[in-house]
């Protein structure tokens, strides 16, 4: 029996001793019991989990054409290094990302071409009106921030994303409980009762967009998801007419982590919503394998709008398929401070009426 000192408590993480006395196993630390056999299956479990697999098949790489590339302009902006791309009738006169009035045009050689886009389909019209009304009813906004000028910076600019798709083999371990309680004349009584629930099982992910860009920040892209990639098209130069292109920056090979991790939070979710009949759950382990893996490059339509106020930067971004807006607005400390005197001269107000009434 020298080997069963290698097995592990499921409720506590400690080593396990054989128990002369009950002729089971038990654990020293959390005093929980176990039967011979149901420890041996559930250490047969964990060596039959699935394997950690994350290994993606590197994606085809398809160039601009010669004729695409004679449609198209290639930019450089000379104080943040931001890169864009736009068609030979779109005029490229301020970078999108930081306002810096001089981007330099470059030599268009060597960039990748997206396998599919999904166009804008709000216009710029209804872009600079959705601006607006975010900015209405905000009495402690910076005028600056409502002028008109400002709208005018509104540029729409396709965001590089990497489209993962993935069939996922995955396992996990959980650690559950139920809680009884009871009380008699002298006490109150609290058992709680340890499980180790395995699941496993098998999920498709289609279209897992990682930002392929260091230009934006990932949690503003993240905010204005999701995008509807059942509507992208087949990649086609005409589409960027009106409009700019990020370049990106952060390879697909780069960007694979992030999608593991978005994979590994939905698979884990889908697994735990399995799990009924307990007080509390909690995930020891978890493993996942992927299958048909497949990479896109895909451009999402984003509007963008950057100032600064007082030396801070200020991003707002809106979804280009769906609208949806989100950024952080400056408070005018000025206002900040009328306005609160007025509430605390009503509320002193509506105190001393009530004071009297009294």
């Amino acid at each position: 029996m020298s080997n069963l000192k290698q097995y592990k408590c499921p409720s506590c993480g400690g080593p396990i001793n054989y128990d002369i006395e009950s002729g089971q196993l038990k654990c020293p630390y959390c005093s929980s019991v176990f039967e011979i056999d149901t420890l041996q299956g559930y250490d047969e479990d964990l060596k039959n989990t699935v394997e950690e697999e994350l290994n993606w098949i590197d994606k085809p790489e398809q160039f601009f054409t010669e004729t695409e590339e004679s449609q198209l302009r290639h930019y450089v902006c000379d104080s943040c290094g931001g890169e864009i791309i736009a068609d030979v009738n779109t005029g490229a006169t301020s970078c999108p990302y930081c306002g810096n009035p001089v981007i330099v045009p470059q030599k268009f050689s060597g960039i990748l071409k997206p396998d599919l886009v999904v166009p804008f389909k709000i216009d710029e019209k209804q872009a600079k009106e959705s601006y607006k009304k975010h900015l209405n009813g905000k009495p402690l906004l910076p005028k600056f921030f409502k002028d008109d000028n400002r709208i005018n910076e509104l540029k729409g600019i396709y965001v590089p994303f990497w489209l993962y798709d993935a069939d996922v083999d995955m396992a996990a371990r959980y650690r559950a409980t139920r809680t009884r309680t009871w009380s008699d004349s002298n006490y109150n009584y609290t058992e709680t009762s340890y499980y180790s629930v395995y699941r496993e099982g098998e999920i498709g992910f289609d279209n897992v967009p990682v930002d392929g860009s260091t230009n934006i920040d990932n949690v503003l892209m993240e905010s204005i998801e999701p995008f509807d990639i059942d509507e992208a098209v087949d990649f086609k130069t005409a589409y960027l007419a009106g409009y700019l292109a990020d370049k990106y920056d952060i390879s697909a090979e780069e960007s694979k982590d992030q999608a593991n991790q978005r994979m590994r939070t939905s698979a884990e979710m889908a697994l735990a919503s399995t799990i009924r009949g307990y007080d509390g759950i909690a995930l020891e382990s978890m493993n996942m394998g992927l299958n048909n893996q497949a990479i896109k490059y895909c451009l999402l339509p984003v509007y963008i709008l950057n100032t600064t106020y007082k030396g801070q930067k200020y991003t707002f971004a809106m979804n280009g398929q769906t609208g949806k807006f989100v950024g952080d607005l400056p408070v005018d400390k000025g206002a900040y401070a009328m306005y609160f005197s007025i509430i605390f001269v009503i509320v002193a107000v509506i105190a001393y009426v009530i004071q009297m009434l009294i």
